[in-house]
């Protein structure tokens, strides 16, 4: 009997994801250009630098809780952070105080999407696990369509302040309907201060590392992305600075359900393959192409390759992981993710400095760094093939 995947916990947590993503991704592009008029342009490699690291530094922490306290106080966490934040951006407005902001708003996505990753593996079974993250996917990526495009809106019709406050109430949304969800880890603990305290075994899970070198490589392009193109949109001419993330976003909606049950038949490895080709073009096409149609296609084609990758690879982390380590496992996947995409935005950040030049070049550098991705699972699949 072919198991139901549409459950209501099911719904309720891809609702909240949807609000989650909102929240922060309607920040991003109306950043660059804040940070600049606070008098720190020559930061904007920080913007999302800062953000990923604590992500990335958090997740062995929301790993290890997600696997002890439980799925559900964790993923209210990071909405929570979400929420505290949106109000004190107004209120921390030196740029001392935005770079602080953005090291603790980073936090919000170190727990929440760790814990929502193991909560999904515990309610879906395994030979649907690739569908049911594509299906949450969709809804995270619909987050980061209508975030931006709707920030942009706000700050332009209201202020930069109502945006901030914005973010706040979508938050406040996703961490409302978290209450309703029914928690799914069978042996709780109640939270300790000792249980943060880790081992060198709790930090990385070895049996996922093959996903997580991938999903760093393949991440890098989207911290340069979020870095570079807010400017490049609007130096080549598009007003509302959201555009870009909105048509990628909604282009890679629909293919993340097609590629999940893709990759639940054909493996993951294949479809991941064929994601980071269209990774690698597309990229190249927004370096060369220097008009409003053509970088709006390139956003396209970006986002098919995003819409592949992500269900793909969080599905082949559950794969080689151990069901009793599943935070950890999904933990590991999401430090490497955040590394790429920290280490592409100040990579890029450093090199750009405002020189908008210097755009293409780095887009071809991305390009390079997924073509090493592609290489490494043409080379060692031997090695890497799911237990």
């Amino acid at each position: 009997m072919k198991q139901h995947v549409y459950s209501l916990n099911f719904i309720l947590l891809c609702l909240s994801s949807l609000f989650f993503s909102a929240s922060f991704n309607m920040l991003i592009p109306e950043l660059p250009s804040y940070l600049s008029t606070i008098g720190g342009a020559e930061y904007k490699g920080l913007i999302i630098a800062l953000f990923t690291l604590t992500a990335g530094i958090s997740r062995p922490f929301s790993g290890k809780l997600t696997d002890t306290v439980g799925r559900v106080p964790i993923m209210a966490v990071g909405s929570i952070i979400c929420f505290i934040c949106g109000f004190l951006y107004p209120v921390l407005s030196t740029v001392s105080g935005f770079l602080f902001l953005r090291l603790l708003h980073g936090f919000s996505t170190g727990f929440k999407p760790t814990a929502t990753a193991a909560y999904i593996a515990d309610i879906i079974p395994q030979a649907r696990w690739g569908e049911a993250l594509g299906i949450h996917g969709l809804c995270f990526s619909t987050g980061m369509a209508i975030g931006p495009a709707i920030g942009s809106t706000i700050s332009t019709y209201f202020s930069i302040d109502i945006l901030f406050y914005s973010s706040s109430l979508l938050a406040f949304l996703s961490i409302a309907i978290l209450l309703n969800l029914k928690e799914t880890l069978v042996k709780k603990q109640k939270f300790q201060i000792s249980i943060l305290k880790l081992t060198r075994h709790d930090i990385i899970d070895r049996q996922v590392l093959p996903a997580a070198i991938v999903t760093l490589l393949s991440y890098f392009a989207y911290g340069s992305i979020l870095t570079l193109i807010p400017d490049w949109s609007q130096h080549i001419g598009i007003a509302n600075k959201g555009l870009f993330f909105m048509v990628f976003t909604i282009s890679s909606l629909f293919i993340r359900f097609i590629a999940g049950k893709t990759s639940d038949k054909y493996g993951r490895i294949n479809v991941i393959k064929v994601g980071l080709i269209i990774l690698i073009i597309s990229l190249l096409i927004i370096g060369w192409v220097q008009s409003t149609s053509g970088l709006l296609f390139g956003s396209a084609i970006y986002g098919i390759a995003t819409g592949i990758l992500s269900p793909a690879t969080n599905a082949w982390t559950v794969d080689l992981s151990h069901p009793e380590h599943r935070g950890k496992a999904m933990a590991t996947m999401y430090i490497a993710l955040e590394a790429g995409i920290g280490l592409g935005a100040l990579l890029s950040g450093s090199f750009y400095q405002d020189n908008m030049h210097r755009v293409p070049l780095l887009m071809y550098g991305s390009a390079v760094i997924a073509l090493i991705a592609l290489l490494y699972l043409a080379f060692f699949k031997k090695q890497i093939e799911p237990f």
